[in-house]
């Protein structure tokens, strides 16, 4: 095993692993712990493929913002040391069949498609090309889902607050 598998396979089982006990865990506060180590795993993997400005970003934007902002969420309704109610064994079961149908999608793909290097030269990875390519409203800019992201991202600290609030008794 060469040295570049060694490091992929262990930002792949610090993505993975953490991404799991983040949705498994009860206590709140650890899963916010959880994902950013997930999302640390995910930065590691974007280094090793040599997308500097874009793991750069991921630590910033998602480490250093989103997850920062959940903590602050989770302290500001003081629920940093209470357990999630367990799980409804109805969304037990949806989630086991979504992953076996993620699962099955993704080995339908890797079945169907070969993966054999290809011979085309790799992307500029620059920030003004990466700008560019994002923003340009001309030519197949990504100006729209970098916005509907920017809501996903509104969502999620919507979401996290709402979790996190103190349930009266």
């Amino acid at each position: 095993m060469k040295a570049q598998e060694i490091v992929f396979y262990s930002l792949a089982a610090l993505t993975i692993g953490s991404g799991l006990l983040a949705v498994t865990t009860r206590m709140i506060f650890r899963a916010a712990i959880f994902l950013l180590f997930s999302l640390i795993g995910i930065a590691g993997i974007y280094f090793w493929l040599e997308y500097e400005f874009i793991a750069a970003v991921q630590i910033i934007i998602y480490v250093g913002g989103i997850v920062v902002l959940i903590i602050f969420s989770i302290f500001l309704t003081q629920q940093a040391g209470t357990k999630l109610p367990p799980a409804l064994e109805a969304r037990k079961i949806f989630s086991g069949l979504a992953c076996l149908a993620g699962f099955m999608l993704s080995w339908l793909l890797v079945k169907e498609h070969s993966f054999a290097a290809s011979t085309v030269p790799p992307a500029d990875t620059g920030v003004s090309s990466i700008g560019t390519m994002m923003l340009d409203v001309h030519k197949d800019g990504m100006a729209l889902p970098f916005e509907v992201v920017s809501i996903l991202l509104l969502a999620a600290m919507i979401g996290c607050i709402v979790i996190a609030m103190k349930t009266k008794t």
